[in-house]
């Protein structure tokens, strides 16, 4: 479980293929906190730690995995938005982000806005899976590469959201143009209300 509050935008050291995985080494700041089979949500991605040495550490992502997220168009020297699980000692500063990336969003448009930036996405729309939740809307959740953000400008494929400077320097917002393919997570909480509305 996590809040979408990004701890690091951590550099890729090396993409490995192997069959139908990939093996991606990161290194951060924050390494030698790690353990192996802890956690780690990457864009948004909830991946466990497999290997650690030489100050980095590895994570392997599943054909599964791969097809749903854009962790399949990395390559070395991308920044990668970073959250450990969250301790349920301490305050929810984002939402709830389970790290189980639903599909992914284009970003068509980034307007700056006096020191802030509207960033505007476009997803692929499912008609059967909206039903389910799986939108977003005015003034939710929603969690982008891993970040929670407040939704804006909500349509039936597609919102805003904007985001602050903090946010644009400290995660790899400040990486993303237009054409660039992000993870989308939709609130759980509209997931299991959606659901649960279909049995009245």
């Amino acid at each position: 479980m996590f809040s979408g509050i990004v701890e690091e935008a951590a550099d890729v050291i090396s993409v490995q293929q192997d069959k139908g995985n990939m093996h991606i080494t990161m290194r951060c700041s924050f390494v030698d906190e790690l353990k192996i089979d802890q956690s780690v949500s990457h864009n948004g991605v909830c991946l466990t730690v497999v290997k650690i040495e030489n100050g980095t550490y590895t994570v392997t992502a599943i054909k599964e995995t791969l097809e749903r997220s854009n962790l399949g168009l990395l390559k070395v020297g991308d920044k990668v938005n970073l959250e450990r699980s969250m301790l349920m000692n301490g305050r929810l500063d984002g939402h709830i982000v389970q790290g189980h990336v639903d599909q992914t969003a284009t970003c068509t448009e980034v307007t700056e806005a006096d020191g802030s930036w509207y960033y505007t996405f476009g997803y692929q729309l499912n008609q059967e899976m909206a039903k389910q939740g799986y939108v977003t809307v005015e003034k939710g959740s929603v969690c982008v590469n891993g970040v929670s953000l407040t939704v804006v400008n909500s349509q039936d494929n597609s919102f805003q959201v904007a985001i602050i400077p903090y946010t644009h320097d400290f995660t790899n917002f400040g990486q993303i143009v237009k054409g660039t393919v992000v993870n989308l997570e939709f609130d759980i909480i509209g997931k299991y209300i959606s659901k649960m509305m279909q049995f009245k």
